[in-house]
């Protein structure tokens, strides 16, 4: 099994669609008014965003973009007016992230773990081959 999509419920599809734009994500599908597909930059997973017509709701999730640089990529989007939450930062956890809000309050995280990703120091023990 493979996670290579997700689907964001806005309230605002133009709107929607210039923030992820700006953030680097290439759209592939537009379907107004109700539906937009993107593209990551690296890799080839996407991301939707659909107007269901429901009320916006508080987000439950967080979407991680990983990238090269956090700060470089922090100081592009900053250029192009994106506000963020919490600027670049050294967490606890070895990552380091800068955090945001897409238009409906969606939290997204950039952010560079290299190696801890994956591999943290406190990494689950392999199970023993039988």
């Amino acid at each position: 099994m493979r996670f290579n999509h997700i689907t964001l419920i806005v309230t605002d599809l133009e709107r929607s669609k210039a923030f992820y734009s700006a953030l680097g994500l290439t759209q592939i599908v537009d379907s107004p008014p109700r539906y937009a597909r993107f593209r990551f930059p690296d890799g080839d997973a996407t991301l939707s965003i659909e107007v269901t017509g429901e009320p916006a709701v508080p987000s439950r999730a967080e979407l991680f973009f990983e990238c090269a640089s956090v700060d470089e990529t922090f100081a592009d989007l900053k250029d192009k007016g994106i506000a963020f939450d919490q600027e670049p930062t050294d967490m606890f956890y070895l990552w380091r992230e800068a955090r945001l809000r897409d238009p409906d309050g969606h939290e997204l995280r950039l952010y560079s773990a290299g190696e801890n990703r994956l591999n943290p120091p406190w990494k689950m023990a392999e199970p023993a081959a039988s």
